[in-house]
């Protein structure tokens, strides 16, 4: 009795995901433990994106925990079809977190996000300067330039347009990109478009450096004039039907977030705009967090290509934050003086972080020079162009 029962309790053992650690391939599994474990501290303790890089990185401890199957492997709706109407004792069949992929791979939950982003944000700075769609632009020059430089590595167009997207610096849109055009790299590509986003006030202040003088990051911008009630209501609309003509495959994220702006801006919604900014927004982050976390396991993760898509997604960053300065530079010169060029690192999509970015080195300059408000305008053009990048690149790759 007593040899039969250690004999049980080692087949427990034997079977168990601790024995699988350590055995085969096993190891690889650890390693992306450990990392999933670095995302949780880089989250939780420094605070980078914590709201979603916590849920990614807890997505990726549960894929990398042997056995459990709490990995989502599948990459069409095919065969998400197959796994919900599995049948049989022996059958493989659809689990939590593949349920909750499928509102990622149904481009379900980054229009959502955006409805939540649209009701959160103010576009009066917009509307004031009109200018700064210029600016929220050209920082998408990043993507197509590294759009070029992933197809000369080899990446095929729509793998090349998945990684290129990292560069608008907007996560959701990242997402909705590659889990239409390239669902097998979606977990090396969430992860590198968050940890830049949340990265944004350490590598954009020596770029911005870089590119421009002191006499540049000194100039000190006007007021910017009011904007009525009817601007902030006719802006979404007429925003929707524009770049929706012209670019269908970026109407649902455009139409999104445009929507939640109506929602804020109409004054007769506040329940609606609410729910979009807060209960709404925060479950479908957790769902998105999760379930991206989740197609990370070690066999898709450790390879050779994530450290390129890492590498490719730091080009891109770097390359639209100099795209915009560049650009603020020439209109700082067409102007006369008028337009302090670092506003335009703020054009890419991260909000508000990359506009207070502007603003903290341009006081540093001048301690008197108050840009926040002025960068917004290009910030917010810039989620706008990272959405109107996607519809092309999807028209282009898909």
């Amino acid at each position: 009795m007593v040899a039969d029962f250690f004999q049980t309790i080692v087949d427990i053992l034997q079977g168990s995901g601790y024995a699988a650690l350590f055995t085969g391939d096993g190891y690889l599994n650890l390693i992306m433990i450990g990392i999933s474990f670095l995302l949780l501290y880089l989250g939780i303790k420094r605070g980078f994106e914590p709201l979603l890089m916590v849920p990614i990185a807890f997505g990726m401890l549960l894929a990398n925990l042997p056995l459990a199957n709490l990995d989502v492997s599948y990459h069409s709706l095919g065969e998400f079809a197959q796994l919900l109407l599995a049948d049989g004792a022996n059958a493989e069949k659809a689990g939590l977190l593949d349920i909750l992929y499928f509102g990622v791979k149904a481009g379900i939950y980054p229009p959502l996000i955006f409805m939540g982003i649209g009701a959160m944000t103010d576009f009066a700075p917009l509307i004031a300067n009109p200018k700064s769609f210029l600016l929220g632009a050209a920082a998408q020059g990043g993507i197509f330039v590294t759009f070029i430089a992933a197809t000369l590595l080899n990446f095929d167009p729509a793998q090349a347009g998945s990684i290129a997207i990292i560069g608008g610096a907007d996560g959701p849109t990242a997402i909705y990109v590659t889990s239409i055009l390239a669902p097998s790299l979606l977990g090396s590509i969430a992860v590198a478009a968050y940890s830049y986003m949340a990265l944004v006030p350490v590598i954009q202040p020596p770029i911005m450096k870089l590119l421009t003088t002191k006499k540049e990051r000194s100039v000190v911008m006007g007021t910017l004039r009011p904007v009525s009630k009817t601007e902030k209501i006719l802006f979404p609309i007429l925003v929707t039907v524009v770049v929706t003509l012209l670019l269908p495959d970026a109407g649902s994220l455009v139409g999104m977030l445009m929507f939640g702006n109506l929602l804020r801006e109409s004054g007769v919604t506040e329940r609606l705009s609410k729910t979009a900014q807060n209960e709404l927004m925060n479950i479908i982050t957790i769902f998105l967090g999760l379930s991206v976390g989740a197609t990370t396991n070690a066999q898709n993760f450790l390879t050779w290509e994530t450290i390129r898509i890492i590498f490719l997604g730091l080009v891109a960053f770097a390359f639209a934050t100099a795209c915009g300065v560049l650009l603020g530079k020439v209109m700082y010169l067409v102007t006369g003086g008028k337009i302090n060029p670092l506003i335009g690192s703020a054009g890419v999509s991260a909000v508000p972080m990359a506009a207070r970015v502007s603003q903290k080195v341009g006081q540093k300059e001048n301690p008197s020079n108050f840009l926040l408000m002025h960068a917004m305008g290009p910030n917010v053009a810039g989620v706008i162009g990272s959405a109107v990048a996607a519809g092309v690149l999807l028209a282009l790759c898909k």
